[in-house]
Parts: C-alpha cells; sequence; structure tokens
C-alpha cells in the first residue's frame, strides 16, 4: 500500500513507508538481482560502498555504474538478513526547494562480515526510490570487535590465570614485546594512530605505536602555546571513548593531549613512546617488514606484516629556500615551531602566510605585545567560528544532534561530491551572515575567496588539508589594523634586518614565522621508507575519480603499507575501515 508522508507526518507512517521500500529492497539484495535492486533507486541515485559488497571504498553515482557494482559483487557478497534499525530512526527530513526525504538505518550480512546500511528516499510519482545508499561492514564474521557482550572476562578469568600476574604485570609484558613480533607498527601516536590501534585491538589484532616524543598527547602539547581546536566537542569523540558531557565545545591542545595519554591507557594500547623509526625495509618474499627503532632502551628491530604512516595528514612542513636567510640578523622558523609569544613582546614580528596557523600565530604574537605583520602571499576564505562551524557541522554533529554512532553513518552515507556540491550553498549562506566581517577586511586589502569552485573550507579541507581561516579575532585585529596587512606579493628574499617582497617592499623584523603550509604526506612516506615506497603510493588528500579521499583508509599500492590520518572526525569513522583491511589481510579472510 503507497503510503504518503510528509512534515506533519507522524512517526508511525514514516517507519511504514521507509519498512516498506526496505522490504523491497532487502528481497532483491538476496536475490542478487540487479534489475530490481536499481528499481528502486532514483535515476540521479549515489550508492557509497565501504568494504560491504566490493571490499574497497568507493562512491558509485548513476544506475549504470550502481549496476555495475551490483553486478560484480552481489552475487559472491550473498547478502541476507536485512533488518531496520528502530532505536534511531527512520526519520523524515524536509529540504529546501524538494518534498523531503526519509532517512532509515538497517544491518544485513554478507557472506563475511556484519554490516549497517543507511538509505535516503524520496517519494516520487512511481513511489519512493532511494537517493543515496551506503553499506558498510562492520565486523569480520570470526572476528568482530570484542565488545559488549564479546568483552574480555578480565585477567583473573583466563584460562591459566595466577595470583602472581596481575593485569599490571601483563600490561608491561605486552607493551614490552620481549617475546613477539607485533603484526602491525603505527608510526604516530596522534588521533590517527590510536583510533587506528583502538579498533585494531577489539579485533584481536596485536598493534604497536612508536611515538617520538617522550609522551603521548605531545604533537598537540608542542604546537603554539594559544592553539585551541576550531571543530566542535560532538564531531571530536574517539573511538568507543567518548568525552564528558562537561567537555568545553571547543577542546584546548592541552586538554586534548591529556585526553590522547588518557585514552591510550583505558584502551590498553601499546605504545612506544621516545622511539623513532630509523629504517625500514619490505620483503616481498616473505611479505613482512623489517623496521629499525631507536628507543630509550637501546636499537630494536621490528618484523611486522604492516606499517602504517600516521604522522598527520598535513605532511611534512614546507619551508622554502628563500634567498638571503642566512643573512637574516634575526629569529625565523616555521610555524609547526612556534611556541608562544610572550617573547616577543615589543619586537617586530612577520608571519608569512594568511591561513588558519598564521592568523592564529599573528593574534598570539599581537596579544602578546609584539608589532605583528601578516604577509597574505595569496587570497584566503574565511569564516567567523560563529557562523561557518554549524553551516559546516550541520545539524548532526551538535547538542541536540543523533548519538555519534548514527551521525557517523550518516556523514558516511553522504559521498564526498555530494558534501563539496553541498558544501557550495553552505559558502554563500555564511558569507552573508559574515558580511559585516568580510567587507571589513576588504576594506583593508585582505583577499577573499570562496575556496576550490565555491566549496569553501570543505574543498580546502579535502584537496589539501588547508588554505583558510576560521575566525576567532584576528580577523577583527587585521580589519582594525592592530595587525598590519602586507597584501599582493608574497617574501622574495630575505635581507639582514628583515624581509623584501616581491613588489621591493622591506619590512625590518626580529622574528619571521613561515605559515607557508605542509607538503604532501606522500614526501613524509619519502623520507621515512625512501622513493620505491613512496612512489607506489598516491598523493594523500583530494577527491579521485571514484569520489574517495586520496590515499587514505585503504590499500596504497605498496603492500603492507598504509597511510592514516585526518581531522578527528574523520580517523573516528575511518579507523574503523582500515582495520578491517589490515585484520582481513592479517587472518586471510574477506567478506
Amino acid at each position: 500500500m503507497h503510503v504518503r508522508v510528509g512534515t506533519d507526518s507522524s512517526p508511525v507512517e514514516v517507519k511504514a513507508a521507509f519498512q516498506g521500500w526496505l522490504t523491497e529492497f532487502a528481497g532483491t539484495l538476496e536475490s542478487a538481482d540487479t534489475a530490481g535492486t536499481v528499481g528502486l533507486l532514483d535515476a540521479d541515485c549515489w550508492w557509497r560502498d565501504l568494504l560491504a559488497l566490493s571490499w574497497d571504498l568507493g562512491t558509485f553515482h548513476g544506475t549504470d555504474k550502481v549496476a555495475g557494482l551490483l553486478d560484480e559483487n552481489l552475487k559472491s557478497a550473498a547478502v541476507s538478513d536485512v533488518q531496520l534499525i528502530t532505536d534511531f530512526g527512520p526519520r523524515f527530513v524536509a529540504e529546501e526547494g524538494g518534498s523531503g526525504s526519509i532517512e532509515g538505518f538497517f544491518t544485513f550480512q554478507t557472506a563475511g562480515a556484519w554490516c549497517r546500511g543507511v538509505a535516503r528516499i524520496r517519494e516520487g510519482a512511481d513511489g519512493w526510490r532511494a537517493w543515496t545508499v551506503m553499506t558498510g561492514a562492520e565486523d569480520l564474521k570470526g572476528h568482530e570487535r570484542a565488545l559488549g557482550s564479546r568483552r574480555p572476562t578480565g585477567p583473573r578469568h583466563e584460562v591459566g590465570a595466577t595470583t602472581q600476574r596481575n593485569w599490571k604485570d601483563q600490561r608491561d609484558a605486552a607493551q614490552a614485546y620481549a617475546d613477539r613480533e607485533p603484526e602491525v607498527v603505527i608510526l604516530g601516536a596522534g588521533q590517527g594512530g590510536l583510533a587506528l590501534a583502538a579498533n585494531l585491538r577489539l579485533m584481536g589484532v596485536d598493534a604497536l605505536i612508536l611515538e617520538k616524543s617522550g609522551r603521548i598527547g605531545d604533537g598537540w602539547r608542542s604546537r603554539y602555546h594559544s592553539l585551541v581546536l576550531h571543530d566542535p566537542v560532538w564531531a571530536d569523540h574517539l573511538p568507543y571513548l567518548p568525552f564528558p558531557q562537561s567537555w568545553p565545545i571547543y577542546s584546548a591542545k592541552d586538554k586534548i593531549a591529556d585526553w590522547f595519554e588518557f585514552y591510550a591507557q583505558a584502551m590498553e594500547l601499546n605504545v612506544w613512546c621516545s622511539a623513532e623509526m630509523t629504517d625500514a625495509a619490505y620483503d616481498e618474499a616473505a611479505g613482512t617488514w623489517t623496521v629499525k627503532v631507536r628507543t630509550a632502551d637501546g636499537e630494536r628491530t621490528l618484523k611486522p606484516r604492516d606499517v602504517v604512516l600516521a604522522t598527520g595528514a598535513a605532511g611534512e612542513p614546507n619551508v622554502p629556500d628563500f634567498p638571503g636567510r642566512d643573512s637574516f640578523a634575526g629569529t625565523v622558523y616555521h610555524s609547526s615551531k612556534h611556541g608562544a609569544g610572550g617573547s616577543w613582546a615589543g619586537k617586530k614580528a612577520i608571519v608569512v602566510g594568511a591561513c588558519n596557523s598564521g592568523h592564529d600565530i599573528a593574534q598570539d604574537l599581537h596579544e602578546a605585545g609584539a608589532q605583528v605583520t601578516l604577509v597574505q602571499r595569496s587570497s584566503t576564505h574565511i569564516i567567523s567560528q560563529l557562523h561557518g562551524i554549524p553551516a559546516i557541522f550541520g545539524a548532526n554533529f551538535t547538542e541536540s544532534g543523533p548519538p555519534t554512532e548514527y551521525s557517523d553513518l550518516l556523514a558516511s552515507a553522504f559521498p564526498w561530491p555530494l558534501v563539496l556540491e553541498a558544501a557550495k550553498d553552505g559558502v554563500k549562506q555564511t558569507a552573508e551572515k559574515d558580511a559585516e566581517l568580510l567587507s571589513s577586511l576588504e576594506a583593508v586589502g585582505f583577499k577573499l575567496n570562496d575556496g576550490p569552485d565555491g566549496t569553501g573550507l570543505m574543498g580546502y579541507a579535502l584537496a589539501k588539508g588547508g588554505g583558510y581561516y576560521i575566525d576567532v579575532g584576528a580577523s577583527g585585529l587585521i580589519a582594525d589594523g592592530k595587525i598590519g596587512l602586507a597584501q599582493g606579493s608574497g617574501l622574495a628574499e630575505f635581507t639582514p634586518s628583515g624581509i623584501k617582497l616581491a613588489d621591493g617592499r622591506e619590512l625590518d623584523a626580529d622574528l619571521v614565522v613561515l605559515a607557508t603550509g605542509y607538503s604532501n604526506m606522500r614526501e613524509t612516506a619519502r623520507r621515512l621508507f625512501g622513493d620505491q615506497v613512496a612512489d607506489r603510493c598516491p598523493l594523500v588528500l583530494g577527491i579521485g575519480e571514484d569520489g574517495e579521499i586520496g590515499g587514505l583508509y585503504r590499500r596504497t599500492g605498496q603492500r603492507g603499507f598504509w597511510f592514516m590520518g585526518g581531522p578527528l572526525a574523520w580517523v573516528r569513522i575511518y579507523s574503523k575501515h582500515l582495520a578491517l583491511q589490515i585484520t582481513a589481510d592479517l587472518r586471510g579472510v574477506r567478506p
């Protein structure tokens, strides 16, 4: 029976409409009927598969592409037991310029995995059709995560337990690796490394994190003194251990650093601090790495099956070789080396680069009492935190939004090309709300842009991880002339007393901070693993023809080598997908 649904419909009516569509959808999936499944999709449909059918991350647009996905994989996947999730949704979502859609969640299984899916269905002349579908693997059969009913009983109840070896003894032994090899070595104990290690451990994989710094979290502690995250708390939970409800909306760097340290302890992750990889070689025949590590206790050699580079998606600090640098009498460093601005009170400081780090450091130096000039080399996308952040994160990652697991599913079910397309409207709406701020910047000569093809911050974040500024005060200081602006030409060379710009202007300085960004993460792989490994890997970031982020969370072209990184929300979602691939390879299974 056809059920019409709108904004005034009851939850029962919404559920009935989605259940009716899902029942038909389940029948076509379970019978491996490609034509029948495609018949339940909109002509302009999007299907995102995250390891459930294709054992890869991929986005498919249009019925022809979706039919190709299903023809190739549906029969071997052996989909069964499709069931509606009712503890959250289905729910009707009004859409501007449209009649609205219903978002619903469902579970299913394949031959090798337990899975979850999301569909957004719209009502047309011929009934309900799906506009977007996501099918994602959650657990490998036989290697399910040790959660809930599968949690361990504890050390006193294990087979062979003894009072002479308590939990602390077991943890010390696990971390020492005196009598075994780690199956996976992860380089970096930032959010990416920790999230991946947590998922691997729950899947039964023995992973060791190598962290160059003296403590977990030092990657954040060592950043500039005033740093506060721009992402809101609702998007920033790490897997399986959400922040307390009292956690502030925007987290200070040292608070995040301490939380990372706590997270590693609570999740029982194996981490070696003050440990630096000095050499790595891959044995193609054996399918293992030989990794040499310098530790506080001496040299160690490890032989893992997989190595994950999780040192940050931003990659290597980009430090251009400007002429005359050796002649400069003052201090110069990259923005990644900036600490606190207090020691520069009363001094002249120049910050080269006008994105997030450049603005934050310029504000820090100004508030410390320095005379600051910001050199803008090219135009910058600016949004206010007040208006821009809600536009980016939408209604899901908010105080009243869905539980995180459902927000993550909804985010996963919105393919990146659609995210970029939707971002264009968000850029326009935010610019209208930020009109006074933007006008004040243009009045002093600051150059603005709307991001790649009008996609704003999201376009820049996906393309290169930077290129924008979320205003938390520096824009007002620039507009008011409290932070000087040198716009229109970049740094050409250093002079003994400062810098010379490309247009010939000279600026005196005691300090020059190069907020010149970062090179691609593939260059970090090149530095640590050599040209052969790096040349087999794709560039990290950017949206490829398959609609997915380049390089991250999937196979790279080098066996046993993976990239992991990105903002907290990304690593929370995709660490599971990467862990599933590594676990399947190690255990010789595939969904």
